[in-house]
């Protein structure tokens, strides 16, 4: 739970930085920015095909843990 709580403090620090980035296409033209793979990506947590969520790296690797 530290290491959740750790990775929501983070990407609540970092997010103002990235959100001020504007998304520009190829030829850089200004257009809407995609959403964000903030959930299960950024805390290391996969998805199995049976819809349980749980840790994908660290020292908590394997475990069970709630879906964001």
């Amino acid at each position: 739970m530290k290491l959740l709580a750790i990775f929501a403090a983070a990407s609540l620090i970092v997010s103002p930085a990235i959100a001020g980035k504007a998304c520009r296409d190829a030829k850089g033209k200004f257009m809407k920015c995609p959403p964000a793979a903030a959930g299960l990506a950024a805390a290391g947590v996969t998805k199995d095909p049976k819809g349980k969520c749980h840790f994908s790296s660290g020292p908590k690797k394997g475990q069970f843990t709630k879906c964001p």
